[in-house]
């Protein structure tokens, strides 16, 4: 996936109330933005970080009311690596992935459908059918977690949601069907990925159980850089 137009780089200043910042422009302008992550983007929001931005024009459509604020947090520096943030991308790189054949045990599935209802009261990310195939139920995580040189975690704060994901996937894999985690790691620094147990424990209980249910699981690094966000390969868990 590659950003066109290209971003703009600016300087952090704060990250606040989960949807917004502000930052500094390279010519002196003084910004505030939207930040398309409600996460705790642990170790992410250090002022003073050299951030990337989109740009996007105002005006309101038939399905979507005007943008309140015209740039968007998509990236940050971070310990010298580009780490995404913007949790809206992850399903868009997955697809990317799973059409390009880089998680094999899903490159037999020709028809790839979005936001399937499913479980009780929930969506999954994508529901994966193929002919003679049993239906795949895909569910994807954002990670950009990283405290230790080459590891990658999720998640970085007690999550329930992401457990009850977890829950939802063992009654489909109980059921006959496929059920597949995904965690989409954005950044290149990483080529390991570990469950955060000491984060959330209930979430790594949840995993194991999941895992004996016979839920499916990768971690797939992207490469990050100003320019575009490209799947590359998957990494060991």
């Amino acid at each position: 996936m590659h950003f066109d137009p290209p971003l703009i780089p600016a300087t952090l200043v704060q990250r606040y109330k989960r949807f917004l910042f502000d930052a500094i422009l390279e010519d002196g302008t003084e910004i505030t933005g939207s930040c398309p992550n409600t996460g705790s983007m642990r170790g992410l929001t250090t002022p003073g970080s050299r951030i990337w931005l989109s740009e996007h024009d105002n005006p309101a459509g038939k399905s979507r009311p005007a943008r309140k604020y015209r740039h968007v947090f998509e990236m940050i520096e971070a310990d010298g690596e580009m780490v995404g943030v913007n949790t809206g991308m992850p399903n868009r790189l997955t697809e990317e992935a799973i059409r390009a054949g880089l998680v094999p045990s899903l490159a037999g599935y020709r028809t790839i459908l979005r936001e399937q209802k499913y479980g009780r009261n929930s969506r999954i990310d994508f529901l994966l059918k193929g002919d003679g195939l049993p239906d795949a139920y895909v569910e994807v995580k954002n990670v950009h977690f990283s405290r230790a040189p080459g590891l990658a975690e999720f998640p970085d704060t007690v999550t329930k949601r992401g457990a009850k994901h977890l829950e939802e996937l063992g009654d489909m894999a109980e059921a006959g069907h496929r059920a597949v985690m995904i965690y989409l790691i954005q950044r290149g620094d990483c080529d390991r990925f570990s469950i955060c147990g000491d984060l959330d424990p209930f979430y790594a209980a949840a995993f194991s159980r999941a895992k004996e249910r016979g839920v499916e699981a990768y971690a797939l690094k992207c490469d990050v850089t100003p320019a575009g966000i490209k799947p590359s390969k998957l990494v060991p868990i």
